[in-house]
């Protein structure tokens, strides 16, 4: 049987200045959901190949980016961090806000046709299909403002993870970062130590895991047997710079962000 392919995980988009090697070439788009934006969202967005508010995400940029530069006119900050696209079924967007971005050349697309999809599953799809998506060069997509609120909205974000288990998805918070981990893949996870850690979990939410095995934890698994009303991994350690993951199950990887470092503006 031939050797499992490793995928490769880093989370150099934290970091000032996005290293050009071989986790990150590829670039990514960002997209803000209607929560609060973590505090690195300026940093992310600047680096982004594209740009897209889901729904009242753009509401957030227009009334919360300005409160990350106090000492600049705030609407000089609204059409420095403009949109490319705002998609969804348009049930949150201020119509003010709306306007706005019209007026600056902001693509809009009302899909409030669709109730089956959420509006982050309308976002990945636009992505997906973009022109700078392309085969040999797939973007990676970060989803700030993804983590806390309504559970029933953050249980969708996680559902969209098993949706789209080829696209390398990224949910963002404040406090941490959630990833899945396909099973047709051995998994090298970097750790940015400065940004990272040190507390992380491993959670067999779509399915149970029969078998588990990692390196680079406080408490490894070895061909672990992980479910809910069993063993789940959370509240474990990282240990060094790399931690690496496989499974016979798809499996979420998280962990926190720590909050004085270099992503502040």
């Amino acid at each position: 049987m031939p050797a499992m392919e490793v995928m490769f995980h880093s989370s150099a988009f934290l970091l000032p200045s996005i290293p050009a090697d071989k986790t990150s070439a590829a670039g990514y788009a960002i997209v803000v959901l209607n929560q609060n934006l973590p505090r690195f969202t300026p940093l992310l967005w600047e680096h982004a190949k594209l740009r897209l508010c889901a729904d009242g995400g753009a509401n957030r940029i227009y009334d919360e980016l300005p409160l990350f530069f106090p000492d600049e006119d705030a609407l000089v900050i609204r059409n420095r961090y403009k949109p490319d696209v705002i998609k969804g079924d348009m049930d949150s967007i201020r119509r003010d806000v709306l306007d706005f971005y019209l007026t600056l050349g902001t693509k809009v697309i009302d899909e409030s046709h669709d109730q089956d999809t959420t509006d982050l599953d309308k976002c990945i799809l636009h992505i997906r299909d973009s022109s700078l998506n392309q085969e040999s060069s797939k973007l990676q997509i970060l989803a700030t403002g993804a983590l806390g609120g309504r559970f029933d909205h953050e249980a969708g974000n996680l559902n969209v993870l098993y949706r789209y288990p080829e696209t390398r998805i990224v949910l963002l918070s404040d406090d941490c970062l959630i990833q899945l981990l396909p099973k047709t893949h051995r998994h090298e996870i970097q750790i940015q130590s400065s940004l990272q850690g040190p507390h992380c979990g491993l959670i067999p939410i779509g399915t149970s895991s029969s078998k588990t095995t990692t390196t680079g934890l406080q408490w490894d698994l070895t061909d672990t047997e992980m479910k809910f009303g069993g063993l789940v991994s959370t509240s474990n350690i990282v240990k060094g710079e790399k931690i690496t993951v496989e499974s016979d199950s798809d499996l979420l990887w998280t962990i926190s962000i720590k909050k004085h470092d270099s992503t502040t503006p």
